[in-house]
C-alpha cells in the first residue's frame, strides 16, 4: 500500500474528502492528509512518512485487534481514544487494513447521518 492507493481508496467511498487541517497549529503538521464523512474525520495519514495510517474504531474492536496483530501503535495524539493507528508493513495485511478503514467510515456514517 501507498499514500496515492490509501488516498484513491477513500475517496471511492461516497460523499468522502480530504483536507490537511492541521499545518495551520504547526508547520510540521502540514502533511496529515484527514479523510472525513459527513464533516467528521475517520481516517488519517502522513504524506509524507507513510509508515502509518490511523482511523476511527470502537473500543470493542480496538481491544479485538490489539489481541490479534503488534502492528496496532497508539494514537499519536493520545486523546483520540476511539482511533487506531496501525504500522504499515508489519503483521497486519493492506487489504485488513482497508477493511477497517471502510469500518471506519460507516462508523461515521452510522453515528452522524441519524443527526442530520
Amino acid at each position: 500500500m501507498n499514500i496515492e492507493e490509501l488516498r484513491d481508496y477513500c475517496l471511492a467511498m461516497d460523499g468522502v474528502s480530504e483536507k490537511t487541517p492541521f499545518g495551520k497549529f504547526a508547520r510540521r503538521y502540514d502533511s496529515l492528509l484527514v479523510f472525513y464523512a459527513l464533516g467528521h474525520m475517520f481516517c488519517i495519514a502522513d504524506m509524507d512518512d507513510f509508515t502509518s495510517v490511523s482511523f476511527r474504531s470502537t473500543l470493542k474492536e480496538i481491544e479485538e485487534i490489539e489481541a490479534r496483530y503488534s502492528a496496532v501503535a497508539v494514537p499519536v495524539n493520545k486523546a483520540m481514544k476511539y482511533w487506531l493507528r496501525i504500522n504499515l508493513n508489519e503483521d497486519m495485511p493492506d487489504s485488513e487494513i482497508y477493511k477497517l478503514v471502510s469500518r471506519a467510515y460507516e462508523i461515521i456514517k452510522e453515528k452522524y447521518s441519524e443527526k442530520r
